[in-house]
């Protein structure tokens, strides 16, 4: 096995709880159906959207910012434009102690928040998604804990 799916397989067995930032409630988009893929593993995932604040999600309150997330996260995963992800991951690792990892989706990099978050101790995967990496790492009905 290489080091990026080692790595990658790392994350997986050791986080807990993801913020999704970018959720929506649309079952179309990728970042709900990636969010109830996750939820389905196992994982709690925290749904971030200002648009939907308040609102249910995968069985949690939608909060407006990572900055209200209370829960303890162990990594975000990002749907957002890669442009827009900077300010993202620096208000996550300002409210998030926890945090270990920074997940961007495919299509999505941004070399300054990677190197930002990489400064701090927390891994980065970029351009991936985890709706494609878990089956392939651990086969289709892998599940957390």
């Amino acid at each position: 096995m290489n080091a990026i799916d080692q790595q990658i397989r790392e994350i997986f067995e050791r986080s807990r709880v993801i913020a999704c930032v970018g959720a929506s409630a649309n079952p179309a988009r990728p970042s709900y159906y990636v969010s109830i893929f996750l939820k389905q593993r196992g994982y709690r995932v925290i749904p971030v959207n200002p648009g939907l604040a308040g609102q249910e999600l995968f069985g949690e309150t939608v909060v407006g910012s990572l900055s209200e997330v209370e829960a303890e996260v162990d990594m975000i995963d990002i749907f957002r434009r890669s442009e827009q992800v900077s300010p993202i991951v620096a208000q996550a690792l300002i409210h998030l102690p926890r945090l270990r990892t920074v997940w961007m989706q495919i299509g999505v990099a941004n070399a300054d928040a990677a190197m930002m978050a990489g400064e701090r101790g927390v891994d980065v995967i970029e351009n991936r998604c985890p709706k494609i990496e878990i089956p392939r790492l651990f086969g289709p009905d892998w599940r957390v804990g």
